[in-house]
């Protein structure tokens, strides 16, 4: 063993010595990488944050954040915490209430309840998929409350059918009792679906460059015979068969576009999950049907308020019937 004090032992022992002070050097960086892990942590524990158990079923801090963001963009006003979270609670409540009655809900009704409110924004699925994404709102947060809305609306249905049917005498008293609801024109058209299509996952000029070719067959158009020949030598437009369709199957934007396009022309062009959809009038003749557009408007409208009356009162039921906590 060499003394400790010729130069050759302080040699060994500075050789020694050298892996312990690089570990207290390194201490400072791994105290930094657990601070900063703790504060992931913190973060991701504030996201978890249940704020309710329905049922047993946690609402946490981040289904309210989401939730509070979807309300602003579709009704263009700041919900407070409280009606956010009454809101997800009855949305557990009526999806529980859904896994008693439905044993599954189709896929497609859920994505075609989507597609449809894409389609009134005037995008394809994708592009609105896009748009909520970049304005920091889960689609699948969207996606549960369309179901949840779909499944609450079939038990509603199913369970006060008796209740929610609309008397002819209750549609007379709604139309004298609302003066603006009168009736206009009401026809019967032969109409033929004209799709220019757009691939899945499109960007939007190309959607906005299909609608410009849509609308300069539009102005070519020049009845059905020809018109539609024409069409179908166009790239990748489908010409679909004839449908028809009477005004009281109509919704008023629909029967609004369909009454002002003259017999051989087509409507102005739609974005629609497939493409960018236009309609051939090739046939208009009045209507013989009874049961007018007025009158549809009218009993649409004692359904909707029997159908929230009694949703409503049910709801109230389920809560009292729940256990619910709020924290």
């Amino acid at each position: 063993m060499l003394p400790l004090s010729t130069p050759e032992s302080r040699k060994f022992q500075s050789h020694r010595l050298r892996p312990a002070v690089a570990r207290r050097t390194r201490l400072p960086i791994r105290g930094l990488a657990a601070a900063v892990f703790i504060l992931v942590v913190a973060q991701s524990t504030a996201q978890a944050q249940i704020v309710a158990l329905v049922n047993g079923d946690p609402i946490t801090a981040l289904d309210v954040a989401r939730r509070t963001k979807l309300i602003q963009m579709s009704t263009q006003k700041s919900p407070t915490r409280q009606e956010v979270v009454d809101e997800l609670i009855d949305d557990k409540l009526k999806v529980h209430l859904g896994k008693r009655y439905i044993s599954d809900v189709p896929k497609r009704e859920i994505d075609n309840a989507f597609s449809s409110i894409a389609r009134r924004a005037g995008m394809t699925p994708d592009q609105f998929t896009k748009s909520l994404t970049n304005a920091g709102i889960s689609v699948e947060g969207l996606k549960e409350r369309l179901h949840a809305d779909f499944v609450w609306g079939q038990i509603i249905r199913g369970k006060f059918r008796a209740s929610l049917q609309v008397g002819e005498q209750e549609v007379m008293v709604k139309l004298q009792g609302n003066q603006k609801q009168q009736d206009g024109p009401s026809f019967d058209y032969t109409l033929r679906p004209v799709l220019f299509i757009v691939p899945r996952g499109s960007a939007l000029p190309a959607v906005e460059a299909r609608k410009q070719e849509a609308e300069a067959l539009r102005a070519r158009f020049q009845g059905c015979n020809e018109g539609l020949r024409l069409a179908m030598g166009l790239r990748d437009v489908a010409v679909r068969e004839a449908v028809r369709k009477g005004s009281s199957e109509l919704g008023p934007a629909q029967r609004e576009a369909l009454n002002n396009t003259p017999v051989g022309k087509l409507t102005p062009p739609e974005i629609t999950p497939q493409g960018v959809e236009m309609f051939a009038v090739c046939n208009k003749t009045a209507s013989t049907d009874t049961d007018t557009p007025a009158k549809r408007e009218a009993r649409d409208t004692v359904f909707q308020e029997r159908y929230q009356a009694l949703s409503k009162k049910y709801l109230k039921e389920l809560r009292s019937q729940a256990l619910i906590e709020l924290r």
